[in-house]
């Protein structure tokens, strides 16, 4: 099918019909997201005593499902009708959450971990399907700003959520917080309905017997280009940095600058605040940087203010640092999702996600369960000068392919 024909004059971004009603979903989304995250969190702690196996069960049924169903959420999603999967997804994500909080409520509170599971699952169906709508209904030329609104958001809920999921488990307890969750899901669905109408044709009648084919597809169409592969590493190295320097975090804020773990919340703060702003910044001037310069200046800043906080002993010394960070790993984001959509044929986005994500989570949940170990080998500052060198090095990755233009792939997209 035909992709729709741009324009000569290319209309404002905030006036897409799609970009609107996926911004407003996101918002829905993120609102029973944060709630439910640290409902469970809260709850667990209280009924465990703090029980660190019982708390890390946690992140391992929020992580695992993406290294499961990542590949195969991404090549359904390449198959389905993208629209009619978001939709699904979320009425089964409300559905499942009202179902296990029946068990909650007459059964074990030991069911509140399905409540992330289950959540988790069908976001790698959903996920990709929306990466799909992304590239066929935004213009190439406003993909990154698109992207940066989306990290723009992303930054207000790290700021609100954790305040807002203390709060709303605080005043109103598990059951309710389960609850509202349920309920945004549902919102979320409906508010897809307004999404254009699906004119991308389902894959699955045609491609019938073909899922492997499909799956080893995906993996094939990165490892061929240049590009997503030297992508696929950045992802790798990231994730190693990010996991590592998130699990050691807190002895940053107790050891390096002697305050009480209390005073971690501060450093997030600041940093997503930062965010926010940083994803402004780039939203303003997307259109005239490549997307694989954007990365090399986040992994870059990211590599010289990692060392800074391993080696820093001052509080306005790590919260500068912590902001500059913030302000600038937008960048990060964007570019590798905008890589993601100019390097990714139409009818194969939702596999190159389903192969790129897992690589940065699966590496982040290694480096963060490996972190304790490192912690008892070496000193924080040789920890973050390590994370520092692996940021350094996925900058460096992107050099080869810094003035590669992106294919065109949005002519004439027959979907098969």
């Amino acid at each position: 099918m035909n992709r729709p024909e741009k324009s000569t004059t290319v209309p404002s971004l905030l006036s897409n019909r799609f970009l609107q009603t996926i911004l407003f979903s996101s918002v829905l989304l993120q609102i029973g997201i944060w709630v439910r995250n640290f409902a469970i969190l809260l709850y667990v702690a209280y009924r465990t005593n703090n029980d660190p196996y019982a708390i890390s069960l946690i992140s391992v049924a929020e992580f695992a499902p993406i290294f499961v169903f990542s590949f195969i959420g991404g090549t359904f999603a390449d198959r389905w009708r993208p629209k009619r999967t978001m939709i699904w997804c979320d009425l089964l994500s409300a559905v499942s959450v009202f179902v296990v909080l029946l068990t909650i409520h007459f059964g074990s509170w030991h069911s509140v971990y399905l409540v992330a599971f289950i959540s988790a699952i069908l976001s790698q169906f959903s996920q990709p399907s929306s990466m799909r709508l992304f590239k066929f209904h935004v213009p190439e030329e406003q993909l990154q700003q698109g992207m940066a609104l989306f990290q723009s958001l992303m930054a207000i809920f790290m700021v609100l959520g954790p305040m807002l999921g203390t709060f709303v488990y605080s005043t109103f307890g598990l059951e309710i917080s389960i609850a509202i969750m349920g309920v945004v899901f549902l919102l979320s669905a409906l508010v897809l309905i307004r999404l254009p109408e699906d004119t991308m044709g389902s894959q699955t009648v045609a491609a019938k017997g073909q899922f492997r084919k499909d799956f080893i597809e995906g993996f094939r169409y990165v490892w061929q280009s240049q590009v997503l592969r030297m992508l696929g590493l950045a992802f790798i190295l990231a994730g190693l940095a990010v996991g590592v320097a998130q699990a050691l975090n807190l002895f940053i804020v107790t050891e390096q600058l002697g305050k009480s773990k209390e005073f971690l919340q501060y450093l997030l703060m600041v940093n997503g605040a930062a965010m926010l702003i940083g994803g402004g910044i780039v939203a303003a001037f997307a259109k005239r940087v490549p997307p694989q310069l954007l990365l090399a200046i986040g992994m870059l800043a990211g590599a010289i203010c990692t060392v800074i906080v391993g080696y820093s002993t001052s509080v306005p010394v790590t919260l500068t640092v912590q902001f500059l960070n913030g302000l600038v790993f937008p960048c990060i984001h964007i570019g590798i999702s905008t890589m993601i959509l100019k390097w990714s044929h139409t009818s194969i986005v939702g596999r190159v996600n389903g192969v790129l994500n897992p690589m940065f989570v699966g590496m982040m949940v290694i480096s963060m369960s490996f972190a304790g170990a490192l912690k008892d080998s070496f000193s924080l500052s040789t920890i973050y000068s390590g994370a520092g060198l692996l940021f350094l090095i996925g900058a460096l990755a992107m050099v080869p392919i810094m003035n590669q233009k992106a294919p065109d792939l949005a002519p004439s997209v027959q979907e098969i």
